[in-house]
This record gives C-alpha cells, structure tokens and sequence, in this order.
C-alpha cells in the first residue's frame, strides 16, 4: 500500500469504476436535468434526475417492469422496444412535473449506435423533450417497434405508446 504526505486515496466509487466523476462534473455543468438511463440483464430504468448539493432528487422515473403491470406487456422487458416505451413513459411523467429539457446520462456506458440507451432517449424526444443528440445513433423506426422480434410485437407497442401518449 503506498503511502506518503503527497498520496491521495481516491474516492471509493472511483476505484470500484462506478463513477467518472469528470463526466459528472461536465454533465452538472450544463444546470440541466439529467436523464439516466440504466439497463440490467432484465429491466431498463429511466430517471430524471436534479442536482441537489445534499443529494440528487429524482424528479421522474420509470423502470420497464411498470409495462407488464399497467400495460399489458407480454415480452421480454430488456428490449428495445420495452426501451424506448420506457423512455417515452418516464418522459410523459416528466412532461407532466413540468420537465422540459434535459441531458443524457449513460453513465459509464459505451455509446453504441443504435444501442437500448438510444432508444430510451428516443422515447424522451418523442414525448416531447428536448436533449441535445446525434440523430445518427438512434435506432431506426423499424427496430423501436419491434420488428426484428416479432410480427405480433409491432401493434402492441403502437397501441402501448398511444396509451400513454393519451394518457392511460
């Protein structure tokens, strides 16, 4: 272990790789609300998040579980279609505290084109917020239906996303 006058034990969260704190100061910068988009082997979470000097307050959020709960969802919740109803959920909750703008917040996630994170934030812009992006890494429109899974996937997600465009 070293040690010495000059030696800096680095925070925790930095030595286990959870957090870029570089990352996290520039995104705090910008005195937007982020949107954190988080994804596990089984579910997507989406959540609007403020900077708060004694903790961050979650503002908004939906995870992808609340599909099979309140919508009738009978496929896999780690889509990319649950990703982008997902989004577009926890966009409308956000649309309705009175959110109107955020930042993108993959965390330390590699940005792929086309990737669960962009169709999250596709379901945020289409709700009607606005985030400053590249509209090349979104994925296209046949993807965020489904349409690689399966044929019957497709009208459900059209009649889920008008469900909760129009309000349930």
């Amino acid at each position: 272990m070293k040690q010495g006058p000059r030696y800096y034990t680095k925070p925790r969260r930095r030595r286990e790789g959870k957090t870029d704190y570089r990352k996290r100061l520039r995104l705090l910068k910008s005195r937007k609300t982020r949107i954190v988009v988080r994804n596990s082997l089984k579910n997507i979470c989406v959540q609007f998040v403020g900077y708060d000097e004694v903790g961050d307050k979650i503002l908004a959020s939906a995870i992808s579980k609340e599909l099979i709960k309140n919508y009738q969802w009978e496929y896999s919740t780690s889509t990319t279609p649950a990703a982008y109803l997902t989004g577009l959920l926890a966009a409308k909750r956000a649309k309705d505290s009175g959110i109107g703008e955020g930042v993108l917040d993959i965390g330390r996630r590699i940005p792929v084109k086309g990737s669960k994170v962009f169709a999250a934030l596709k379901g945020t812009l289409d709700a009607g917020i606005e985030c400053p992006h590249d509209a090349k890494q979104l994925p296209d429109e046949d993807r965020l239906l489904g349409k690689h899974l399966d044929g019957k996937i497709m009208a459900k997600v059209t009649d889920i996303k008008s469900k909760i465009i129009g309000g349930k």
